[in-house]
């Protein structure tokens, strides 16, 4: 599996882990998403009345505050649409793919409640694509970005950072608004995961076409492929492109987050966040999210490289939202720490490796005899030298499992067990 640290465009990206308040968990639901559910992607649009408004109030909504997630009545004929149907081998041509999956593809917009020191200050505010300049800025900023229906009684995914802002610290948007052909819905946020750029919102519909997602391990390089999105706001909603699938197994690394990602040439745009690559027999086997930057390289221009997050990576994290509010089972080590470099280590005579900058009370670090002031230089005999590499390493494991942390304390190698907590979102 390759490796790669691009400088990769994410517009509203997130750098941190929040989730609502956990609702009580429910009898789980029987989701077995035989191909899975989908994934996500870091590329959605912003607007500040620049694009079509949401003109009427929905006929039927549901509060995006924090209530208690509605009771799941999700049918056994509702289940059948999330597994993957088997194939009988008949691909579907271009229109019979966008026939068969736009009626579940939706419009997401989300306005997000500026903070003040932005709202009134001379601080410089990026708000999702526009800038402000040092000027004041009344407006609330919105984001435009793309969702797919999951169930037919209104649960749909989209990424986490159409609905999450990090990057202005506005946080949670303050309303969501869901754009299904002609209706709009209020939506509810059932929860979201930053880590895994992932989130579900419900509305208040029913009878709804969910769509069918593929087994994205089926995969195969240069197979056709099509994405479904509103690049750039509303104006250009429900546009399709096409390509194929350019990668397999991308290790993409994105705001220090580690993703494996398809890779695809068919045009991802701001706005296309949330929205479906499907494959030739017309199955959601990713979520759009990313794409390369032409930034990075200065004038160079770049071009065809998005990426999506398969399918089957994200079954689990969409079964755990909708049926605890977070992702369960996220290993959990209960630092705060940062990398010390070679630069920083010539000049400190320190160790590389990452320098632990606070442990948490009652965290696995502290119950295994970390402190303040340590250098960890391994996790089970593989060296880190970054939190980025630490995390990607405390990663492979789970909550509950054991891991051996190599440290220097006083110039002195010393080695600790870890046992991982697990990581409620929530409370973060």
């Amino acid at each position: 599996m390759n490796e790669y640290n691009f400088n990769i465009e994410e517009i509203e990206e997130s750098n941190s882990i929040n989730t609502p308040s956990p609702k009580k968990p429910k009898k789980r639901i029987a989701l077995k998403i035989a191909a899975s559910l989908m994934a996500m992607t870091l590329v959605s649009a912003g607007s500040i009345g620049v694009y079509r408004q949401f003109a009427e109030a929905p006929k039927n909504s549901v509060t995006a505050e924090n209530s208690e997630a509605p009771e799941s009545n999700i049918s056994a004929e509702t289940v059948s649409m999330l597994k993957a149907a088997e194939s009988d081998g008949k691909e579907l041509s271009g229109e019979e793919i966008v026939e068969k999956v736009m009626p579940s593809v939706v419009g997401i917009e989300s306005t997000f409640s500026m903070p003040e020191q932005q709202r009134s200050g001379g601080n410089r505010f990026f708000g999702f694509g526009f800038d402000f300049g040092g000027e004041q800025v009344q407006q609330d900023p919105v984001g435009t970005g793309t969702g797919v229906t999951v169930t037919e009684d209104g649960y749909i995914v989209t990424n986490a950072h159409v609905i999450y802002d990090s990057q202005n610290g506005c946080g949670l948007a303050s309303d969501i608004k869901v754009l299904l052909g002609d209706d709009t819905y209020e939506a509810e946020v059932i929860g979201y995961d930053t880590d895994c750029d992932l989130a579900v919102l419900k509305v208040d519909g029913k009878g709804l076409t969910a769509a069918e997602f593929g087994d994205s391990d089926e995969l195969k390089l240069g197979e056709n492929v099509i994405a479904i999105g509103n690049p750039l706001g509303f104006d250009l909603m429900n546009t399709v492109t096409r390509g194929c699938v350019s990668g397999l197994n991308r290790n993409i690394t994105i705001n220090d987050k580690s993703m494996n990602l398809i890779q695809t040439d068919a045009a991802i745009n701001s706005g296309n966040s949330g929205g479906p690559l499907i494959n030739k027999y017309g199955q959601v086997i990713g979520i759009n999210s990313s794409k390369m930057s032409s930034s990075y390289y200065g004038e160079a221009s770049i071009e065809g490289i998005g990426f999506a997050i398969p399918s089957n990576e994200v079954s689990k994290i969409v079964d755990d939202i909708m049926n605890f509010g977070y992702v369960t089972g996220k290993p959990q080590l209960g630092i705060s720490c940062q990398a010390v470099t070679e630069t920083i280590s010539q000049m400190y005579n320190m160790p590389v490796g990452v320098y632990v900058v606070e442990v948490s009370e009652n965290s696995a670090a502290e119950k295994a005899g970390l402190r303040k002031g340590d250098i960890i230089t391994a996790v089970n005999g593989v060296e880190v030298t970054t939190s980025e590499e630490l995390t990607a390493q405390k990663n492979l494991h789970s909550a509950g499992d054991e891991i051996e942390l190599t440290f220097i304390r006083d110039g002195e190698e010393m080695t600790a067990k870890v046992t991982l907590d697990e990581m409620n979102t929530s409370q973060s």
